[in-house]
């Protein structure tokens, strides 16, 4: 029997509370379910297992549905149900204890005159709470409590005689609360005897296909992607997205509203800030406000960013009270992304230009913590161009831009670097950019102007040398500039006895490009033993997602060795271990130099399997578009032309030949002869 709405007082019932004050009805009655409201099953079932235990506790933040799931479950019980709807002034035992009895007789629960009420705000006789449990305890049926908002209660005397009313009640009662925070109940102990069902806020977040049905009801008709896309930035908060669906209908076009919605200026932003910022204290606000620039934080970088030293109460204080600041593990937290966003727009109305200053002490703060890939997003973030590449360039992690897994979002990082950074590590990172684009002209451009900005002496700057002698082997490569490349691997010899061995090890990319690039050089000269000697040391590297690239490179120009020495087997297979390689990482495809394939539609033209090789051909042309190094330009030409000789087409095989002799400082005798 769910709860009554019936404002009449049974006999002996108390119409006011201990103080004189009337008890206000509304506490008792089951909230509303708008027209829109979506009973989710998978919660429902959950819930009914709190018939099976004495405790229920549906956890989470403001607005994530907590009180209209379990009013809804509520209102289909057989069982009756007490509800009552906490408030700040329930802190004295009194008060609190005379609204709870008065919930069990409103939903028709006689409550024996030996039970009484209290006469007091400030205490409750121990009898009372003796005759309560045992009235309980004698019925035939169990009777359901749900204390909603229970996180207003934060009396510790309230917790404990609720405890023990609830253990001595036995199956005659089951407790529900409903909270934003944990409440002060020994919540171990019933976890310990598996004696608490558990909802909280990963539980109550909707799901794509709730979160399609939810919208459907309120006449918003969206692609499965696009329903993904919301429910990925609302991370399913129930709130959210009702918000987000009842301001959309108000629109001319929904889909369009929810394409470009702005956090900041919507309803949105009114819940989060009156629910969640307003609730806290000034200190707390302000903390808030200034982590919002982080996308994850520890309570040392919180102290760093707000100059103060008690971060980490703070933190786990939000955490716990579901203030939507969520606990990652290891002492990191993060902010939802949609309240994040809000308490930026914030920040730069309170705070204007602080913003910048916060990522750029952020960014610093992360690179002296070894966290660099979140150092240069913040020092990005903050324009802080100088700091940004120089980061890159004296932590030795220039490889990554063309090592595949991080290129293009490095990449696409710094493209967005003011021309008015200058100095050796900006113009390094923009050569880089453009080599790895095989933009010569413009990227040995700026390698030149970075060397000039150098100087002649460059004490101090090993790592900036060593960038440099990186980007001139590929210069070299790139060109067919064996000699070059040479003397680039010789300095970076050199420089490598001046940078810290630790500096060297974290970045084993490094050293395995530039000996890519020095092989790759060597085979166009034709020096193939020398060439296999620096490819054999790249492809027998430990293994490791930093040097896939350079060994899937360096196994791919290794086949091409053994296939211009005749030896096929050897060839095919070092070109399948080559693919192995891209495989087993998910190498980007216009990270890679393609290679491998040609050696293979090589193999497949000398055994007469026409058909596999063009289609390895055509897979290459699409796979691989950039303009690569001579090697890779005269093995594709060549072997273009293998084809069209071996389907009888000599006429196309010549023109093939003749774009086999790629322009390069100096000329490939193996190249030369397979063109003629």
């Amino acid at each position: 029997m769910a709860v009554t709405e019936e404002t009449g007082a049974q006999p002996g019932a108390a119409s006011v509370d201990p103080t004189g004050d009337p008890l206000l009805r509304t506490r008792f009655a089951l909230p509303k379910r708008p027209a829109t409201f979506l009973r989710r099953d998978r919660l429902a079932r959950h819930l009914d297992q709190a018939l099976g235990t004495p405790l229920t506790m549906v956890n989470g933040a403001a607005g994530a549905g907590k009180t209209l799931l379990v009013a809804d479950w509520a209102a289909g019980l057989t069982e009756p149900v007490a509800w009552l709807t906490t408030d700040t002034a329930d802190q004295a035992p009194g008060i609190f204890w005379a609204y709870l009895l008065e919930a069990l007789r409103a939903a028709g629960v006689p409550v024996t005159g030996d039970v009484g009420c209290p006469a007091e705000a400030a205490h409750v006789d121990q009898r009372t709470l003796t005759c309560l449990a045992a009235d309980l305890e004698r019925r035939d049926h169990t009777t359901v409590v749900v204390l909603d908002e229970f996180d207003r209660v934060t009396s510790p005397e309230i917790a404990e005689q609720l405890q023990f009313v609830l253990h001595h009640a036995g199956r005659g009662m089951r407790l529900v609360l409903v909270s934003r925070t944990e409440p002060l109940l020994p919540l171990h102990r019933y976890r310990a005897s598996g004696e608490i069902t558990e909802i909280r806020n990963a539980e109550l977040a909707f799901t794509s296909e709730e979160a399609h049905e939810l919208l459907s009801r309120h006449g918003l008709h969206l692609r499965a992607d696009a329903v993904r896309a919301l429910v990925e930035r609302t991370q399913g908060w129930a709130a959210g997205l009702r918000l987000c669906a009842l301001a959309a209908r108000q629109g001319t076009d929904p889909d369009a509203y929810l394409k470009q919605f702005e956090a900041d200026h919507s309803t949105v932003a009114d819940f989060l800030l009156a629910e969640v910022l307003d609730r806290q204290t000034p200190g707390t606000q302000d903390l808030l406000l200034r982590i919002s620039v982080l996308d994850r934080c520890c309570p040392d970088l919180v102290n760093a960013l707000t100059l103060r030293t008690d971060a980490e109460p703070i933190l786990a204080a939000l955490q716990r009270e579901n203030a939507f600041v969520h606990y990652l593990g290891h002492s990191w937290y993060s902010l939802h992304p949609l309240f994040a966003e809000i308490l930026r727009a914030h920040l730069g109305e309170r705070f204007p230009g602080l913003e910048p200053e916060l990522r750029s002490r952020a960014a610093r703060w992360l690179r002296r913590s070894g966290a660099l890939p979140d150092a240069l997003v913040q020092g990005a973030a903050a324009d802080d161009w100088e700091f940004t590449a120089r980061a890159v360039v004296d932590d030795l992690a220039i490889g990554q831009l063309f090592t595949g897994l991080r290129s293009e979002e490095l990449s696409a990082l710094f493209a967005r670097m003011s021309p008015e950074a200058t100095g050796p590590a900006p113009d390094l990172v923009r050569a880089a950019r453009e080599l790895g684009r095989r933009d010569l002209d413009h990227g040995l451009a700026h390698l030149r102007r970075a060397e000039e900005e150098l100087g002649p002496d460059g004490a101090g700057a090993a790592p900036v040398r060593l960038s440099c002698a990186l980007l001139e082997a590929l210069a070299a490569r790139l060109t067919g500039s064996p000699d070059r490349a040479e003397r680039a691997a010789e300095q970076a010899t050199l420089l490598r006895r001046e940078v810290p061995g630790q500096l060297l090890d974290e970045h084993p990319e490094l050293t395995a490009l530039l000996l890519t690039d020095l092989g790759s050089a060597r085979l166009w000269a034709g020096r193939f033993d020398d060439a296999r000697a620096a490819l054999s040391a790249v492809a027998g590297s430990p293994d490791g997602a930093a040097t896939a690239l350079p060994r899937w490179e360096a196994l791919g120009h290794l086949a091409l060795i053994d296939y211009l020495n005749g030896w096929l087997g050897p060839a095919e297979h070092k070109a399948l271990a080559a693919a192995g390689q891209a495989e087993r990482y998910s190498l980007p495809q216009r990270s890679r130099s393609g290679i491998g394939p040609l050696v293979l539609a090589a193999v497949l033209i000398d055994r007469d399997e026409l058909d596999e090789a063009q289609a390895l051909l055509d897979e290459a042309a699409v796979s691989h578009p950039l303009v690569d190094d001579p090697v890779v330009r005269a093995g594709r030409t060549l072997t273009r032309g293998q084809l069209f000789l071996a389907r009888g087409d000599a006429r196309a095989a010549l023109a093939a030949a003749a774009d086999a002799t790629v322009p390069a400082a100096v000329s490939s005798p193996w190249a030369e002869d397979h063109a003629a």
